[in-house]
């Protein structure tokens, strides 16, 4: 892998990502941009003690441009984008509009393809592998950052979703705090570990391996099952076997087979529906364990990935329950969906 680092005309950083040693990107941005002037405020929930942030200035950021103004498409003649070369493999580059800045934590976006007609399951493995490797090193840097207590790779695909750009694309938040459902779920360590000794992650996946009838698919380094409480209509966790407290951890064997594996579930959750149906809006997102944590091995990394339609033409909306008391009504057993997205394997 080449890494090629950059500065677009406001100052944020672009970071190009190749896999030949020999690709030259010299391109510069010709834009007469501005400093990006964000004005990010975190605020505390009196009753619950959860981060919120206040970003009103994101208010103006790019809402579905047609295709031949897309900011996530190649610099071109007539057209000068995000991205100043003329194509590219994988990109990485501060939000023009973040949610986070002024010196408490940073947004990124992380470019897939420069074509904007493909998504992630459009993907080689060879392509893939290069995002897993932007995805890994941009963890390394931005834990390093004053201040950053944990580093969330995440994508949102689809309108349904809320989406602004179709372009194939995830963002990276490296958080100044930990996140309200990574708290929960180190308190469950814990707790797990007083009550039985264990580690909860071993514990889980064991369980799911002993039952089989949640598990999608297993291969030699990774294991992907729908959740026992699945919140989601289709929700699938994808673990290593081997624990690991994030991507940095993982070890040649599991990285080599976690392009492979990820682009089979992506490609399954686009098959739940039927062929008539548009693509599946999902959100897949890493969970890794915070760096000031001085436990994070406990923590096992983990992808989440889950879709809100739960039957053709029909979307799982969060209303009185899930958005007002934070109480998860499943409309799809988890075993059906285990049973669905093992029927829809690729070839």
């Amino acid at each position: 892998m080449k890494k090629t680092a950059t500065t677009l005309a406001d100052g944020r950083e672009l970071i190009y990502y190749d896999a030949r040693e020999g690709t030259v990107r010299a391109a510069a941005d010709p834009r007469p941009l501005t400093p990006v002037a964000s004005r990010s405020e975190i605020r505390y929930d009196e009753l619950t003690g959860d981060p919120v942030v206040i970003a009103s200035h994101r208010q103006t950021r790019t809402y579905l441009p047609p295709a031949d103004a897309c900011p996530l498409c190649p610099s071109r003649d007539g057209h000068e984008s995000e991205i100043p070369e003329a194509e590219y493999e994988v990109v990485v580059f501060e939000n023009r509009f973040p949610s986070l800045s002024g010196g408490a934590g940073r947004c990124e976006v992380v470019c897939f393809t420069d074509d904007h007609a493909d998504s992630f399951a459009d993907l080689t493995e060879e392509r893939a592998a290069l995002v897993l490797d932007a995805w890994t090193d941009r963890t390394a840097a931005l834990s390093a950052l004053p201040g950053v207590q944990q580093v969330y790779c995440f994508e949102n695909r689809g309108a349904e979703i809320g989406v602004t750009l179709p372009h194939a694309h995830g963002q990276i938040y490296a958080f100044p705090y930990v996140t309200p459902r990574t708290a929960a779920t180190r308190r469950r360590i814990d707790e797990h570990r007083a009550a039985t000794g264990r580690n909860l992650f071993d514990d889980v996946v064991a369980r799911e391996r002993a039952d089989g009838e949640r598990v999608v698919l297993e291969t030699a380094h990774w294991i992907a099952f729908v959740p026992y409480a699945a919140r989601w209509p289709y929700e699938v966790h994808l673990h290593p076997k081997r624990r690991v407290p994030d991507l940095l951890a993982l070890d040649g064997d599991a990285r080599a087979e976690c392009a492979r594996v990820l682009l089979e579930l992506l490609g399954r959750f686009d098959r739940i529906f039927g062929p008539d149906e548009p693509p599946t809006p999902y959100i897949a997102a890493w969970h890794q364990a915070p760096f000031t944590d001085g436990r994070r091995e406990d923590f096992g990394l983990h992808l989440e990935l889950f879709t809100v339609r739960r039957a053709p033409g029909k979307l799982k909306f969060l209303a009185g329950t899930e958005s007002g008391a934070g109480a998860f009504m499943n409309d799809v057993r988890p075993e059906d969906a285990a049973r669905r997205l093992r029927e829809v394997a690729g070839a």
